[in-house]
Formats: structure tokens, sequence, C-alpha cells
């Protein structure tokens, strides 16, 4: 592809003024037709003898993350993706932007508007940085439309026989049919709402699709506005057939003058607002935390308006009345030529069509706990567990039959008195919880810790956990000022030799249906140290240890960041020593200033690093005398790559640890965050192996580029080495053969 227009400014180094940069492109040809990427990030080379602390060194945490949403948008564009998934795809990054504007732009603008002028890390005031964001994300949006209606749509109707019709292309049965469901299906339930002196301008809920009809009044020849909501919730794409559908707000737009009678209807056009989730609140002086978030909930209803999606035929008359009463300014507004609120297009992925989607993949139960994992056998899982530690990796081995076995297994074991478990995001009917219930019903002690301020699952939470309250639960919500963020279930079993732990921390939620999409990491383990420590940590969290002691746990905000940034060090001196620093890490995203400055000082001692990180980061890879050791991966496929795994080398004594916490400073200071050092040599070397595939993947890898752009890596005339499609096939010969790991061999190198 050739190199894309330049639409931001480069990181800005304090007092250099230094300006310039280019935006990168992708190297992998795109599909015929695709539009081309051009990255939000770009980042001219800083002299070698460059300050740590210079801003110039550290990328946009926002522009950064937009760039991880174009790897998304990728996903949508690349024909070796089934085309389904590309539609899912291409809806999963509406969803993301859409989330971006809420807690991203939402903040900054809120911050912009206090009078906040101090700059972040790279340089830039909530102004610049919003700025950016606007021509980086519309870029971004436009790119996304173009796909759908000149790419995906077509191919859908071509390769699939799948038409989202229009009502001129309806036959006239066809649109007698759709003009009966209106009268019979929509009609009853629209609300129009005028907008006038004696009406005032409607409140519109965020992310929900409306009509802005502009009327003239036939007789006075007066103008008029009037909203319509389109009622997406029931279903967007109304079926006419198994594979042709008709969009329910273009019906809606075609009988709008039913819901006028006798008003002469100007025009019709779509829209729809983000409104800001980020909202000021203070902690420290809301005693009842339930009571706070249900406020919170009810204001964020209420929240400014960040952004308004418009189509672009909508005349300025309307544009400017939205304008105003959403107090927006003009650059809030983007103009949408195609298809208004993508993420309605995960109910087209939906759609059962095998050959248009990805073969189905059924994880595995590890072979050592098979049978014991019945929920019938309770204390099967407890022997094996006591035999030694299990290291489950998800959505290749199964949680129902692992992490969900082991808590009904305590829940229904007589042996078992106390159960206590920390609850950040759950499923629907979680079957965790109703173990739980099960347990508490049974007299058993549970306790739980439901983060209620889990952003968007608030509700959800507050539900659960009421639900657990009421089943005779212990339930805490959190720490105040802190968020809840480890993944961590201890169980307390009575046996013949005494009282026993047993324990699973995890990198990722109790959630059954989503540990089928990421890739989580668990260890079950009654090593009875780490027991000691989870139930210290079970006290600091429901009662007043205010400084509990952990001699193997590694809690944030205690210690977390201070771990790393030790074993960063004796990296180094292990470097300086014999030239044998080493460090791998795998995580979702990597903001933490200290934490990559200590990067860059490893890197100028010499110590190889290589980093996989899923999302943003701030560290600019490979930087003549400050970065050039590290090198940084971006894995996007099938699943959501979501594990943390830390890799230090020690001198031939490796290290490896696991845990909820992404090197990100929201992370290491702002929740409870629980890391474990995994001690078996074989779980060791299981881990270093999925670190070591990882950076082999020339099929789903993206390399950073110290500019900020990113490249595709691609096999050329080698073999293919796909990093998730290798641990699925490992699976599946697992569950073929009863094979068990086999991966001592494997090297850091």
């Amino acid at each position: 592809m050739t190199e894309a227009h330049r639409n931001g400014r480069a990181s800005k180094r304090r007092g250099s003024g230094r300006r310039g940069g280019r935006v990168g492109s992708m190297d992998l040809p795109a599909p015929a037709g695709a539009p081309e990427i051009t990255w939000a990030v770009q980042a001219s080379a800083p002299p070698p003898d460059t300050p740590l602390d210079d801003p110039a060194l550290y990328f946009n945490r926002e522009l950064s993350w937009l760039d991880f949403n174009w790897r998304v948008v990728h996903q949508a564009m690349d024909a070796r993706v089934p085309l389904l998934e590309r539609v899912r795809f291409l809806a999963i990054a509406e969803s993301n932007l859409d989330e971006f504007f809420a807690k991203r732009v939402g903040g900054l603008r809120r911050q912009w508007e206090e009078g906040v002028r101090q700059p972040s890390p790279d340089g830039r005031t909530p102004g610049e940085q919003l700025a950016l964001i606007r021509v980086a994300a519309e870029n971004m949006h436009r790119t996304m439309t173009a796909l759908w209606q000149d790419t995906l749509k077509p191919a859908l109707e071509r390769e699939a026989g799948l038409v989202i019709a229009t009502y001129a292309a309806l036959s006239a049965a066809q649109q007698r049919e759709m003009d009966a469901y209106f009268r019979t299906n929509i009609y009853p339930i629209l609300t129009p709402l005028a907008v006038d002196p004696g009406h005032p301008f409607p409140f519109i809920s965020s992310q929900s699709l409306s009509l802005a009809v502009l009327l003239e009044h036939p007789v006075r020849g007066t103008r008029h506005f009037a909203r319509v909501k389109i009622p997406t919730d029931r279903q967007r794409w109304i079926p006419l057939g198994p594979r042709l559908f008709f969009p329910v707000e273009e019906l809606v737009r075609r009988h709008a003058g039913d819901l006028f009678p006798g008003m002469r209807i100007e025009g019709a056009h779509l829209f729809r607002v983000i409104r800001s989730v980020d909202l000021e609140r203070d902690d420290e002086e809301v005693e009842d935390l339930l009571l706070m978030i249900s406020e919170e909930l009810r204001a964020r209803r209420f929240a400014p308006v960040v952004r308004l999606e418009a189509e672009a035929s909508m005349p300025p008359i309307v544009r400017e009345l939205l304008r105003n009463e959403l107090a927006l300014g003009a650059d809030d507004i983007a103009d949408v030529e195609g298809l208004l609120d993508l993420d309605g297009l995960y109910a087209i992925a939906d759609l059962p069509i095998p050959e248009l989607r990805y073969e189905p993949w059924e994880p595995v139960t590890p072979r050592l706990l098979g049978e014991s994992g019945r929920a019938d056998a309770p204390a099967g899982i407890f022997d094996v567990i006591r035999a030694g530690d299990v290291l489950v990796h998800h959505p290749y081995e199964s949680f129902t039959s692992t992490v969900q076995a082991f808590i009904e297994a305590a829940a229904a074991d007589r042996r078992v008195l106390a159960i206590k478990q920390t609850l950040y995001r759950t499923s629907e009917n979680s079957p965790v919880v109703q173990a739980l219930v099960h347990a508490a019903e049974a007299g058993k002690q549970v306790a739980a810790l439901v983060e209620v301020t889990a952003r968007f699952d608030e509700e959800k939470n507050i539900a659960w956990a009421q639900a657990l309250e009421r089943a005779g639960v212990h339930v805490t919500y959190g720490l105040v000022g802190l968020k809840t963020h480890a993944k961590v279930v201890l169980v307390v079993r009575e046996e013949p030799d005494g009282m026993r732990t047993y324990c699973h921390i995890g990198t990722g939620n109790y959630h059954a249906r989503t540990a089928r999409l990421y890739t989580d990491i668990g260890l079950l383990t009654a090593d009875p140290g780490i027991g000691r420590d989870v139930v210290n940590l079970f006290h600091y969290l429901t009662g007043y240890a205010l400084e509990p002691e952990y001699d193997t746990l590694v809690v944030a905000p205690r210690d977390m960041r201070q771990t790393f940034l030790d074993r960063i060090d004796r990296e180094i001196t292990h470097q300086r020593a014999g030239g044998s620093g080493r460090i791998i890490a795998k995580m979702n995203a990597l903001d933490d200033v200290a934490t990559v400055r200590k990067l860059y000082e490893a890197s100028q001692a010499g110590v190889r690093i290589d980093l996989v990180v899923r999302g943003h980061s701030r560290l600019r890879p490979g930087l003549p005398g400050i970065s050039e050791n590290i090198r940084v991966i971006s894995i996007l496929g099938r699943f959501l790559e979501h594990d943390r795994i830390f890799y230090f080398g020690n001198g031939g004594d490796p290290e490896v640890l696991i845990g909820s916490a992404d090197w990100r400073r929201r992370n290491l200071e702002e929740r409870v965050e629980a890391a474990i050092p995994v001690e078996n040599a074989d779980l060791k070397a299981r881990l270093l192996s999925v670190l070591l595939r990882a950076l082999a993947d020339n099929h789903s890898a993206w390399d950073l580029r110290p500019d900020g752009s990113y490249a595709l890596r691609h096999p050329g005339a080698g073999a293919i080495a796909d990093f998730q499609r290798g641990l699925m096939a490992d699976a599946a010969n697992r569950r073929e053969g009863d094979q068990p790991w086999l991966a001592t061999t494997v090297a850091a190198d």
C-alpha cells in the first residue's frame, strides 16, 4: 500500500517544539476492493541520547488504542477470515469505537471543560488529544462504513445469496408483506415526538437509532421537527426469507407519513448519539457503594453527548438543530455515508450459515481432570489438585470441566467448609453463581467479592450480588477507591490430616461464555503457602486487614509494580554479569510509564525483550540507543488474546508469573490484582512454549514499528505458523491421543 496522508502531529518533545512524522501503512496487501489502513500514531525518530522521561519516547495511549481498533477492522478486511466472521469483526470494531467515545473521549472532554491542561506522558493536553482523535476516528469510521457497503454486503449477496434489500428492490408482494408488518408490529409501538414551544426536545438515549423528521404544515407553510426512535431492540433485520432481510429503520422511514397524518414530509434522516460514561464521583463521600453506583447509572442516562452520527444527506437546518439541542461542537458530528450503527451487524454475523463461519471448536478436558471434573464425583478433582498443580488454558481447554467443575465440586462436597471468590464479570444464568448459591444453601460459609463498578456490567453485577445475598452468601462490594480485578477462588476443605486450602488464580473472568472466546490461563493448586496468601487476600478484601503479608502472591496496588520493576532490574544485573538477560511478557495493553522506562533501561543494558501486547502500547520499540533490544507484536485472531504471562530468564533459573493485571497504571495503582509465580518445571515450560509460539506467529501477528505503525507478518514461501491454530491442534491431539503436554525442551532463545 502507499503511505497514507499525515493526519496529525508527531510525539512532542518537552521544550523542543519538534514536530513531524508519518503515518505507517499495512505491508500485507488488503483484499481487492478493501479500504486502506492509515495509522493514528505517527512519530519521528528521537536521537539516541534522548532522556528516558522525554515525551517523544511515549506513544499516545488514545491514538495507540485507535490503532488497535484498526487491527480489528483489518480482520473484517482479511479474505482469509470466513465471511460472516468478517462481519462480526466489523460489528466488534463499531462496538469498540462506541465504547472509546463514551469512556475515553468523554473523559478527555470533561478534563478539557474543567480546565485541565496537564499533558499526557507523550506531551499532549486533553484538547490536543481530542483534536487528533477526531481526525483519526472519522477516517476509521468512514473506512468501516465503506467496508460494509462496498465489500462485505456485496460479498454476502454474491457468495451466500444473503441480501439486505431496499424497498424498491422488493417485489410487489414483498412490499405488501412489509407494509402489513409495519401496521401490525411497528406502528403501535412508535412514539413520534414533536419539538415546538409546547413539546421540549426529547431525551435521546445513547446508541439508539432515531429518525429526524422535517415536516411542513400544508396550510400555514411552517416547518416542524419531530424525532422517532427506531425500535431496534426487537429485530433490526426483518426476515422475508431464509437469506433475505429488510432493515427496520427503512420500513419506519418509508411509513413516516403515517405517523404525521395531514403533514407534508420534507425528509426523514437517521442519526444516533453516544453519551459519555465518564462521570465524576467521590467514593469517599458515599458510604453506600451500591447507592453510589445506582445513582451513577441513573446519571449516565443523561450524561453529556460526545458524538452525533448523522446521515450525510441530513439538511443543515436539521443538523444545526440537533447540534444546538445536544450542546455539541461542529467537530463532534460525523456524517455517515451508508449504514448507521454497524453494531447491529452482530445479528447478521450470528446467522446459521456454517460454511461462512469458523469451524466449530469444542474445548478439551485435560486428561488429569477427566472424570474427576464431574460435579457428581466431587472428591476426585481435589485428589488431582492435591497431587500437583494443574494449569488450564482456555478456550483450548474447557472452562466448564475445569474451573467451573472445581467450584461446583466444592459446592457439592460435604467436606468443604468455605468458599470465597472474586466476581468481576460473569455470564447470564451463571453456573458459577448458581454453585455459590447452592453452597450457601447447604450451610457452607460462602463469601463473594462482587465488583459493582465493572464498567457496563454494573446493573448485572448488582443483580447477581443481591441474588447471592438472598441465598445467604456474604457479599462485599469492593474497596473504596479500588476496583477488585483479581481472579481468585479459595476453597477450604476438612480432610483426614486437617484443614487444606485449594485455590484457583487466573487471568480471566469467571464467565462461562467468554471463556470460549477469550484466551485465559488459570492455576489450580493446593500449595499451602499460596493458600495462606489467598486467605490473607480475602481478609484484606472483606475486613480491615490493612497490611496483609504475602509470601508468594503478588498483589496490586501493594507491591505488584515494584515486584515487576525488581524483576526487570534483576535481568539487567544478569545481562551485565554474563549477557543472559531475557524478558518475554504477554498482556492486553502497556501504558505504565514507570514500567516502560524500566524496560528502556533494560534494553540499553542489552537485555533482550519480547512483548506480546494485543491492545495499545505507550512503549516505542526499536529506537537506536533506547529500545533497539525490544520487539513488540500484537496478535489478533479467532480468539481474543486475554491472558497475562510474564517470563524472566533469571540467569538460567527462569521465573514465570501469571495474573490478572496488565502493565497499565490503572491495574498497578487503582485495582486489586493478583499474580502468582508458577513453580512446577513442566508448567513453566508449557507457559514458555505458549510465549515462543506467539513470537513465531507469521499469520496473525503484527510488528509494532518505531514510528507507531504496524506491519502484518506473512509467511511468504515458508510454512504458516498460526499461533491460535497451533494451540487448537495441540489440544485436539491431546483429545485424540490422550497425550500429556510435552514442552520440557523449549528454550527462551
